[in-house]
């Protein structure tokens, strides 16, 4: 399903992959992991609200923008970028941490910008900014060890304008300070129970920002995703913002 909102469209594609357009721009944010455009990926509990995986490879990316390491995946780039696309990953990406055997960025046949924690760039036209993402060493997103999952400089979130709509995915985080300051038309966050906010810091955040519209994504990939959409969708709605769901 394709969201339009403000002239542009949305269409959340899986796990953390959310395909923006405007008139002229097709914008995509990290794009890829656990088989969600090669058809390979099967949810771990079957009929949970995720949008069907499918062989999605149309190459008409302008920009591409990858929040962290657990987000890169070259092949999921290659599918949805165009030859001459401009790549805006997160700086601190190192293909060694991922246990996975990935290209380096600068391996790839792309333009590629690199970004820290807070930058601002323009890339063809479209004006892109990055905020802090990470989880608190206080909060719940710690491991056995107490380290935070995603600590402070794993990566970033992205802010960007797509014909003057302004877009917010904040990247695999908990709620940080500063957030709710931000000026968003359309605000995209994860509502997963484990590794980023959840439904309730998200629904509160979302009161806090008051965007034109929510719509929320990153959850029920595989179970220790799993969320209600249903019941964000009424906790944000009865917080009086605009919200919808873009799932099967």
């Amino acid at each position: 399903m394709t969201i339009r909102h403000d002239g542009i469209t949305a269409e959340w594609l899986g796990y953390a992959t959310l395909r923006l357009e405007g008139e002229d721009t097709v914008v995509y944010l990290d794009p890829g992991r656990y088989g969600v455009l090669t058809g390979e990926w099967e949810p771990d509990t079957p009929g949970v609200g995720h949008p069907e995986t499918r062989d999605y490879a149309p190459k008409d990316g302008d920009v591409v923008c990858v929040t962290h390491v657990h987000h890169y995946e070259p092949d999921g780039i290659r599918r949805v970028a165009k030859d001459d696309a401009t790549i805006v990953a997160f700086e601190g990406i190192n293909v060694r941490d991922s246990g996975r055997d990935l290209e380096r960025l600068s391996d790839l046949d792309y333009d590629v910008r690199e970004v820290s924690m807070e930058d601002e760039l323009v890339v063809d036209d479209v004006p892109i900014w990055t905020v802090p993402a990470y989880n608190d060493p206080d909060g719940p997103n710690v491991d056995e060890s107490g380290d935070p999952i995603h600590p402070k400089g794993i990566g970033c979130g992205f802010l960007v304008s797509i014909d003057g709509v302004r877009v917010f995915w904040p990247g695999d985080s908990d709620v940080l300070p500063g957030h709710s300051e931000l000026d968003v038309s359309l605000f995209v966050p994860s509502i997963s129970q484990s590794y980023t906010m959840d439904r309730y810091d998200a629904a509160e955040l979302a009161e806090a920002m008051d965007p034109d519209l929510v719509l929320p994504m990153h959850y029920n990939t595989f179970d220790s995703l799993e969320a209600d959409d249903e019941a964000f969708a009424a906790d944000v709605a009865g917080r009086r913002v605009p919200v919808v769901l873009d799932r099967d």
